[in-house]
């Protein structure tokens, strides 16, 4: 008799759960151990606070000298300089630079940063200043105080890895969710399409729709997660990498497409490039689609979306 089996576990910083199908309890769990340890590893590998990471050594030797990396770090930095190519530069690794030390989402934030403070910074915010040496595997940052993150993209790759370490053991069914972004295959235990809630922005433990997905990954970004309110205005946690100041004005985008990397990565472009622009790019990008909610609940989604 098929059963599912989850587990949830803090990883990455997130809240992440893990569910597979099948019929022994001990071997279920078995399972989502080696996938738990898969996700440590990457962790251990894209985390920027560890000394050792590699993350961490590219960035010390930005504007000095190009870092060898492991061939799995080198294809990610090249998959994500794709994507930048493919949103405009709305997304990229290389915001690092201006993330954590001007928007720290408590709520003891009162103003905004210094416009100019801000600007200053942004000079160091240029993905096409990651360069790549495929022959020897190598990534240098062109200026010094250029700092690359993976916030935007790694939890969706996480949730892929491990994913693929699950079906390679043999797992039929099952869902990798990382705090929101999350992969699934196969079906429940009773045979039906894994179903979906799409997170209500006013009332996150309230979904406002269902999808039924297969083989799918689903990304949300929500502004009511992380946000601050400043003079009545609410910003949420995305920055926009052009303007180093937070995206207003949307509630939630929820991006739908076969790899939750890429759902990931996608979902902080959608919100900050603007509804119709976004809407135009996902229209053009074959099995993507995304539903956005903006900050007067009105929704907009893209051409092939079926709402429940």
């Amino acid at each position: 008799m098929l059963k599912e089996f989850r587990k949830p576990q803090r990883l990455m910083g997130n809240a992440f759960e893990i569910t597979v199908v099948g019929e022994n309890e001990s071997v279920a769990y078995r399972h989502i151990d080696a996938a738990i340890t898969e996700i440590q590893r990457i962790e251990k590998l894209l985390t920027t606070f560890n000394e050792g990471s590699q993350t961490h050594l590219i960035n010390e030797n930005a504007g000095i000298m190009p870092v060898k990396v492991d061939r799995e770090v080198f294809d990610l930095i090249e998959r994500s300089l794709k994507i930048s190519q493919i949103t405009d530069g709305y997304f990229d690794i290389s915001y690092g630079g201006i993330d954590k030390s001007f928007w720290n989402f408590d709520r003891e934030m009162k103003k905004l940063p210094n416009p100019e403070i801000i600007l200053s910074q942004l000079k160091l915010v240029d993905y096409r200043n990651v360069l790549l040496n495929r022959e020897m595997q190598t990534v240098f940052l062109k200026e010094k105080g250029m700092r690359i993150g993976f916030g935007g993209i790694g939890k969706g790759y996480a949730a892929e890895m491990a994913k693929r370490v699950l079906v390679r053991r043999g797992v039929i069914s099952g869902v990798v969710n990382a705090s929101g972004d999350l992969t699934t295959w196969g079906t429940q235990a009773n045979g039906k399409p894994w179903t979906i809630g799409i997170a209500d922005p006013d009332n996150a433990k309230q979904p406002f729709s269902y999808m039924n997905i297969t083989d799918m990954a689903v990304a949300t970004s929500g502004n009511y997660e992380k946000f601050v309110t400043i003079e009545g205005k609410k910003y949420s946690h995305t920055i926009n990498p052009k303007t180093g100041m937070p995206v207003s004005g949307i509630k939630s985008v929820t991006v739908i497409c076969p790899n939750a990397e890429i759902a990931d990565a996608m979902a902080t472009p959608i919100t900050i490039m603007g509804i119709q622009a976004a809407l135009n790019m996902v229209n053009q990008i074959h099995q993507l689609e995304c539903i956005i909610i903006d900050d007067d609940n009105k929704i907009y989604s893209s051409q092939n979306i079926n709402f429940k």
